[in-house]
């Protein structure tokens, strides 16, 4: 069976862990070469290793996508290393802030580095990356932004409000890089199970004085298909926008959340 995305280009931040990995590993079996970008060297060096045991490339370049010269570096190097084209960005990188915490509790600090991560982290990527996709006039570009993009999210006022901005940058860029044969889209994950939903499961909890498996059930009684969004599921729908299905399909908002937000 023909591969979707044969000797394409890929880069991916937020790459090292989690969903990131699992949308890397889709994007390989699919035929993709993979740019592999995010802080921690180590995590990228064993998901490289799954990459090229899949028969495709892997660059891993650990990235601080808040650092622009560092995403200067990333571009550059998976150009002179992967044949010159980058086909498909995909903005993965993120952090999830304070958590359970009033806006008003909320520090500057605390605040400036969940969007200096989730917005920054994926304009200045977009930035670099647009102008080889222009040149080429072919590319896919989705930003992961979540569905606390999509309506308002209760003591989560940075998280949340960097991941509207994220539908903002999403149909702005859209416009601007339709006309080069470009598309842009945005995937809004539900929660998605794994370590990063523990994490929030057991912060929640300590805030409310609850328990973990509580905070997980009042996610699952909320969403309509009863079921947690895995990183598959997540992978899968990345595959479907960076391939050709998804050609005439751009500043779109794709949710993935087992109906969390019907």
């Amino acid at each position: 069976m023909t591969r979707r995305l044969e000797d394409r280009v890929a880069v991916v931040t937020g790459a090292a862990k989690g969903m990131g990995g699992e949308i890397c590993l889709a994007l390989a079996r699919e035929g993709a070469h993979l740019a592999l970008a995010a802080r921690e060297e180590a995590p990228l060096e064993a998901l490289g290793r799954e990459v090229e045991a899949l028969g495709r490339r892997a660059l891993v370049v650990p990235t601080d996508v808040t650092d622009e010269a560092a995403v200067e570096q990333l571009v550059a190097r998976t150009r002179q290393a992967l044949g010159g084209r980058i086909d498909i960005l995909v903005n993965g990188a993120g952090v999830t802030g304070p958590i359970e915490t009033p806006v008003w509790e909320i520090t500057a600090e605390e605040w400036d580095h969940v969007l200096a991560v989730n917005l920054k982290g994926t304009f200045l990527p977009i930035k670099h990356v647009l102008p080889v996709m222009i040149a080429q006039r072919d590319g896919k570009i989705v930003n992961i932004s979540g569905t606390s993009g999509l309506r308002g999210y209760k003591l989560r006022a940075a998280y949340s409000s960097s991941k509207w901005a994220l539908r903002g940058l999403t149909r702005t860029v859209a416009l601007e890089a339709g006309p080069y044969g470009v598309t842009v889209n945005a995937l809004h994950p539900g929660i998605v199970g794994g370590d990063r939903m523990d994490r929030l499961c057991r912060e929640k909890a300590r805030k409310r004085g609850g328990a973990p498996e509580q905070v997980y059930q009042e996610y699952v009684e909320e969403m309509a298909l009863r079921r947690v969004t895995t990183a598959g599921d997540i992978a899968s729908a990345i595959v479907f926008l960076v391939s050709d299905a998804s050609r005439n399909m751009t500043g779109q908002s794709v949710t993935v959340d087992g109906g969390w937000d019907v």
